[in-house]
């Protein structure tokens, strides 16, 4: 199996025992953190658009109305009495985990990998470490292939369609996911 593959399907064993415990999707809030003025960066507001896609309405953050730094904070107040919030985010990491999806219960601290101190978010989440952590972090996010942080953020839409069936928009499964997800 293939590293990416790996990663799928380990993001998948993390979403569904949440899509089990919360099965109705308006019970489900999104906050994807990030701008799009930066390739790495834009992993966040990417998947937030491609969930909108999907039929997602409870999404905050997207390509066209980012959750940047400057807007984590209204996030966090607006999302706080949703059901459920997972929070998405792009992070850097090892050299061997780029392409991993990090996935916990309990919050995500935004900014951390450049040094800044914004409101934790979310009951669950998912940072995908779209490049190695370096010495100079804001440089590395600023230069990070836009075509990687795509896949990902598609993997990770697919992940979510998943768990959570009724998309609206087709995604393409391997057969392995399809066995999976059934």
């Amino acid at each position: 199996m293939e590293q990416s593959d790996r990663f799928k399907l380990e993001i998948a064993e993390f979403l569904a025992p949440i899509a089990r415990q919360y099965p109705n999707r308006s019970d489900i809030s999104f906050v994807c953190i990030g701008t799009d003025r930066s390739t790495g960066d834009c992993f966040g507001p990417l998947v937030g658009t491609l969930l909108r896609e999907q039929g997602w309405e409870d999404v905050i953050g997207t390509m066209e109305q980012p959750c940047d730094a400057y807007a984590v904070e209204q996030a966090v107040l607006k999302a706080e009495n949703r059901p459920v919030v997972i929070a998405i985010d792009a992070c850097l990491g090892k050299p061997q985990s780029v392409g991993a999806f990090l996935a916990k219960a309990g919050p995500l601290q935004p900014g951390a990998a450049t040094g800044r101190r914004l409101p934790p978010v979310g009951h669950y989440s998912i940072a995908g470490v779209v490049n190695a952590l370096s010495h100079k972090p804001y440089i590395t996010i600023q230069t990070t292939s836009l075509y990687h942080v795509m896949q990902m953020a598609e993997q990770l839409a697919a992940a979510i369609a998943g768990a959570w069936p009724g998309s609206k928009r087709r995604i393409k499964w391997t057969e392995e996911e399809r066995v999976y997800f059934g």
